[in-house]
């Protein structure tokens, strides 16, 4: 931190040792205040980094689109995460469905630093998931990235995505109000961010999984135009949004499991966060397993198809990156699952064809990867086939689309495998611990060994140089050419990592052949 950054981070803080008892003058050594138009907020330190967790960026009642806050004069603290969303995820705690906060790790709080940001949304689709999650820890990334890093919680499942418009007009947003929720916290770093040392006007979006399709969708937002100017997804992909008909259907089977009339919803708004999480085990009406929920077609948030019939022209001109891992579906089927126990060549066809999620003839898949990967186990094709037809596939359609348009594209591979279950592979989440360098963070499965950080490096290089200019390539990372439908240069991420032209294209070109479905379509 320059000496400028150091007298204003003191001089706000208001420290006076002189007149503090020692362990008040070390409290207060530690503590930065900033002041922003939104209101002065109260961080600490953590290990040279500044740190600010559970801000609150708006509030909304129920079903109901949020709103901003108005700013106070008194000093906010923020120095412990706020609530999560509601969900049937107990490991995060503690739960409330007002739960619009967000934290902030920056190097300085001099608003002349203009730093890059980089605001992180998390997976779990639409229904699970939190950023307080330990690898989701911001303190590496802004550290060693030199970069702002802000990481947002909002409303999820029914909170945050039950479509009532159709049964009462007085929740016309219900079915994207957890879009709308980080519209509004990423209007609120448009207009705040300066003051904790970030540059408004280069802000990338990135998420894993759920949080790269909500990145997605919002690239089809009319509401979200401007507010970020580089997206990273993720292994997260949205083609196309529940439409409104199918949205409504599975609004009547939530219903029906609460025994609630769709002419009165007076029950729903006074029933417990409790009941409405449990009521998303209804059976969904289009799918099957549990109710799905996401963002809706409905024409007046989201007015036509993020990536269908082609890549929506507002976001064009943002450069993206488009990202997977190699064994997708290892993380969703466990090795041990009842779905795997004596699978063998009489069955894997059976078991396989619900987790392929496209209508392909499932006996005649798995006899073209047994030609084709003659060595490859039933377990093999069972993983590889799902991962191409099920996880990876939205993605090469996305890439695709954008390639067709002419638009600044990088997509990446992860082969990096886990290094604590080597039988997972480079499962799905495998690239969160890499980006966020959260390699001995709980749950993370990269190990620490310097192939661990070999292949971090890549990517947080590769990450922060994007954040920071619009292109992925920067000293350390391998010569990483734009996407096109020529090559299909693609970063193979790990332990040395490399690029490759179409890798996996014998695979891509076998789903090619049928439709793909996205999930909750």
């Amino acid at each position: 931190m320059s000496a400028i950054g150091r007298r204003s981070v003191l001089a706000a803080a208001g420290a006076a040792p002189l007149l503090l008892a020692p362990g008040a003058a070390r409290a207060a050594a530690q503590a930065a205040v900033v002041t922003a138009p939104a209101g002065r907020f109260e961080g600490d330190r953590d290990r040279g980094v500044l740190r600010f967790r559970g801000i609150r960026y708006g509030r909304a009642e129920r079903f109901m689109a949020p709103k901003p806050l108005a700013a106070g004069r008194e000093v906010i603290a923020a120095r412990a995460f706020g609530p999560v969303c509601p969900q049937r995820n107990d490991r995060y705690a503690p739960q409330s469905e007002d739960c619009l906060f967000l934290n902030i790790w920056t190097p300085e709080v001099d608003p002349r630093a203009r730093r890059p940001v980089m605001l992180y949304i998390h997976g779990g689709a639409y229904s699970n998931g939190s950023v307080t999650d330990p690898l989701n820890d911001g303190y590496t990334l802004a550290a060693r990235g030199d970069c702002v890093v802000v990481t947002v919680n909002h409303r999820l499942n029914a909170f945050g995505y039950l479509y009532l418009a159709r049964f009462d007009p007085r929740f016309a947003d219900s079915g994207n109000n957890g879009q709308l929720d980080l519209i509004l916290a990423l209007q609120w770093v448009r207009d705040n961010i300066a003051a904790f040392g970030g540059d408004p006007t280069r802000v990338m979006v990135f998420g894993q999984s759920g949080g790269g399709a909500k990145i997605a969708t919002m690239m089809g937002m009319p509401a979200a135009r401007g507010l970020f100017h580089r997206a990273a997804t993720m292994s997260g992909q949205q083609v196309t949004a529940s439409g409104p008909l199918h949205a409504t259907a599975r609004t009547r089977a939530f219903l029906g499991r609460l025994g609630i009339a769709e002419g009165d919803l007076s029950p729903l708004l006074a029933a417990p966060a409790e009941r409405l999480v449990e009521a998303g085990e209804a059976t969904d009406p289009i799918l099957g397993g549990n109710v799905y929920f996401g963002p809706v077609l409905d024409m007046k948030w989201l007015t036509r198809h993020p990536f269908w019939p082609d890549a929506n022209p507002q976001s064009n001109a943002i450069p993206m990156l488009l990202g997977n891992t190699h064994d997708e579906t290892r993380a969703f089927i466990a090795p041990d699952s009842a779905k795997l126990a004596g699978l063998n060549w009489d069955n894997v066809a059976e078991r396989m064809a619900p987790e392929l999620k496209v209508d392909i003839l499932p006996e005649w898949v798995v006899a073209q990867y047994r030609a084709h990967f003659p060595d490859w186990s039933p377990r093999d094709v069972f993983w590889g086939a799902t991962t191409a037809g099920r996880s990876w596939r939205g993605q090469v359609i996305e890439a695709e689309a954008r390639a067709r348009a002419g638009t600044p594209t990088w997509v990446y591979q992860v082969d990096y495998a886990s290094r604590v279950d080597p039988v997972r592979g480079a499962f799905h989440t495998m690239d969160i611990p890499l980006v966020f360098g959260t390699l001995d963070a709980r749950r993370s499965q990269t190990g620490t060994g310097a192939d661990a950080r070999a292949a971090s490096t890549t990517l947080q290089d590769a990450f922060v140089a994007f954040a920071t200019r619009g292109d992925p390539n920067a000293p350390g990372v391998p010569a990483w050419p734009r996407y096109d439908l020529d090559r299909r240069a693609t970063l193979i991420v790990d332990a040395e990592s490399r690029v490759e032209n179409d890798p996996r294209q014998w695979q891509r070109e076998l789903f090619a052949r049928v439709p793909y479905i996205q999930p909750g379509t």
